[in-house]
């Protein structure tokens, strides 16, 4: 196995707290209704093709994608639909949803749902690609970007190494770290044919040393079979923000992603690991991207776990079935604690990019003082884009988006370690976020 690798610039150490590590997928029973939304990617949401009364199929298209940044949306089970209306997803906001009743467990012909190993990659580079559009696979770790536009590689570049983004640097998340564990060469052979699919001759999986168990395995099974060839596994350090793309590329390959560029500029395509499973499971097993495994964790969840879930649970069900909501629980957060969002109820859907379900405490989630700027510089010091924190929060605050985006704010990727190291306790992201939006929004006017 490699030496230990990280990137150079900023990175914080926030409490590991993964509770949930040693907790073993556990199959999820198919809730009795699902609410299915059909916006569940960074882009433009899919719009239905199924009415009220229309019956069903596990694995059947029931949302198509509209626009170049869009994915279609499938049933994650079989039964009649109840009605096409607005639900409170994640975000806040009311966004449109298919709402299935649920009956029984039929799937849409030709999905091969046995635990048989399939090695063999069928399909040219196309139909891969075509595959993982028509079947709505996108960035599992959060982004939800469409998978399909990140692996059609522009004419004139060259893809030399596919990373597959197994750092999981959020503090509590454990989903990727059981996958890898329990499905390793259903993993592996994902990543051969995400290989394939960009026509890179390696393939290197980036692993935080805080899972060391999984990253022996891999190196065990990978060196236990030729047909894995081509693949290595490269340990890393843990530090956050690890896992973000142009982290990893610089801490894998020593490359730097240049301001304003995409990864593919170094060579590098970055796939995450709940992702790379699923492109596994549509080329090779012929499924669409219809549920996935989540974390629901926390200090006081009684029974910190990992759910392989429908998409279109509802959040509470899982939350119940970890040992119930902890009295004491005063934030509920979409994701990790350093990137997700928080809610304000617990009954959202489950969608593509739902890696966890983060209950925190009182304790936890109280409110911190906050006081001047003492001009220390730590919000410097720990970006890892190598901006200057304080200036874009206060140019953000006066709205002077000029120099928001002379101070390269668009280049933020919204990490949050500014805002863990401020010793002023001063909500950095959020100005940091709106100036973004709107500089951005102004950077495309313009354009």
């Amino acid at each position: 196995m490699n030496p230990i690798k990280t990137f150079n610039k900023g990175g914080v150490h926030p409490e590991e707290n993964k509770l949930s590590k040693d907790s073993p997928i556990v199959v999820f029973p198919i809730p009795e209704h699902v609410i299915i939304p059909m916006g569940q990617c960074l882009g433009a949401p899919a719009e239905p093709i199924v009415q009220k009364g229309n019956k069903v199929k596990a694995g059947q298209l029931i949302g198509t994608a509209k626009g170049f940044i869009s994915a279609n949306v499938h049933s994650s089970v079989s039964g009649t639909v109840n009605k096409i209306d607005l639900v409170m997803d994640h975000t806040g906001y009311r966004k449109q949803a298919v709402f299935i009743d649920v009956e029984g467990d039929e799937w849409v012909d030709g999905v091969d749902n046995s635990d048989t190993l399939v090695k063999e990659i069928k399909l040219t580079r196309e139909e891969i690609i075509a595959r993982v559009k028509d079947f709505g696979i996108v960035g599992m770790g959060g982004a939800t970007f469409p998978t399909n536009v990140k692996l059609s590689i522009p004419p004139d570049k060259k893809a030399e190494y596919v990373i597959i983004n197994a750092a999981e640097c959020e503090p509590y998340l454990t989903c990727d770290n059981r996958l890898l564990l329990e499905k390793t060469k259903e993993f592996l052979v994902g990543v051969k044919v995400v290989m394939k699919a960009v026509d890179a001759p390696k393939g290197i999986i980036g692993i935080e040393r805080n899972k060391m168990s999984a990253a022996n395995l891999l190196d065990k099974t990978i060196k236990e079979d030729p047909y894995f060839a081509g693949i290595e596994v490269q340990p890393l350090v843990t530090k956050y923000p690890q896992g973000g793309e142009k982290q990893i590329i610089k801490a894998v390959t020593g490359r730097e992603v240049p301001s304003g560029k995409l990864p593919i500029e170094t060579g590098c395509v970055v796939i995450n690991v709940a992702s790379t499973y699923a492109i596994y499971e549509a080329v090779q097993k012929n499924k669409p991207l219809v549920s996935r495994i989540v974390t629901v964790t926390g200090k006081s969840v009684k029974k910190p776990s990992n759910f392989l879930t429908r998409i279109g649970t509802s959040a509470d069900l899982l939350i119940e079935a970890a040992g119930g909501l902890p009295e004491d629980t005063a934030n509920i957060i979409n994701g990790g604690p350093m990137m997700g969002k928080s809610v304000s109820q617990t009954d959202f859907p489950v969608i593509k990019g739902t890696s966890g379900i983060l209950l925190m405490s009182v304790a936890e989630a109280q409110p911190r003082k906050v006081s001047n700027c003492i001009r220390c510089g730590k919000c410097v010091q720990a970006c890892p884009m190598g901006l200057e924190p304080y200036y874009l929060n206060k140019a953000s605050k006066l709205n002077m988006f000029d120099e928001t985006e002379s101070h390269h704010i668009m280049d933020c990727i919204e990490c949050g370690s500014c805002e863990f190291t401020c010793p002023a306790n001063i909500p950095l992201l959020d100005y940091i976020r709106f100036g973004k939006a709107k500089t951005g929004a102004i950077i495309r006017a313009r354009k």
